[in-house]
């Protein structure tokens, strides 16, 4: 004998669960909410363009911002902002970002795809919608800094983040003398983050 209430269980079940995971893995704030750079940034110029760095976010502002612990996947993202000053364009598009601490350890400049699989390895979020990891790619991906256009007058600043991983791909633990350098800019530039 069937059990009718049963069979009519089974296709709600599969309903419930396919609508829940159809949203973002992490609830990440849009994008236009990132506050205006705090006062005490660092920042050098060379070339028509100057670098300012935000100080580096704590555990709780990154679990605040992306709903999700970067430090804990061995992920430190780097706020900063581009500004033109004058003179000819400047193809940021060629600049190369190195991380440098303490030791003299290079951490490793990653894209926000493998940002975000660093931060689901952590997490230990295995199994989930791919429609859900899309969606949170793209969300996090919209902090990211655009490199792609040239910075000009008519474009003249721009600030987003820059996400750097762990020589050794452990979590990220109170890095200190952290040194931000910029190559293949019309000069080098170097700032200290702490």
């Amino acid at each position: 004998m069937i059990n009718w209430q049963l069979l009519s269980i089974i296709p709600l079940g599969f309903l419930l669960v396919s609508t829940s995971c159809a949203g973002s893995l992490f609830r990440v704030k849009p994008a236009i909410e990132l506050p205006p750079l705090a006062e005490n940034v660092r920042s050098a110029s060379a070339g028509g363009v100057t670098v300012k760095v935000a100080p580096l976010m704590t555990d709780e502002e990154s679990q605040d911002l992306f709903e999700a612990n970067l430090p804990l996947g061995g992920v430190l993202p780097v706020r900063l902002e581009l500004a033109f000053e004058s003179g000819v364009p400047v193809a940021v598009k060629r600049a190369r970002f190195h991380l440098i601490d303490a030791a003299g350890k290079e951490w490793k400049l990653i894209s926000t795809k493998a940002a975000v699989a660093r931060i689901l390895k952590a997490n230990d979020v295995y199994a989930y919608n791919p429609n859900s990891r899309k969606q949170f790619e793209k969300e996090f991906a919209a902090y990211a800094i655009d490199l792609a256009d040239p910075l000009s007058s008519a474009n003249a600043r721009r600030q987003g983040f820059l996400f750097f991983e762990t020589p050794k791909k452990e979590p990220v633990a109170s890095p200190q003398g952290l040194t931000l350098r910029v190559d293949h800019l019309p000069q080098p530039i170097e700032i200290k983050l702490n």
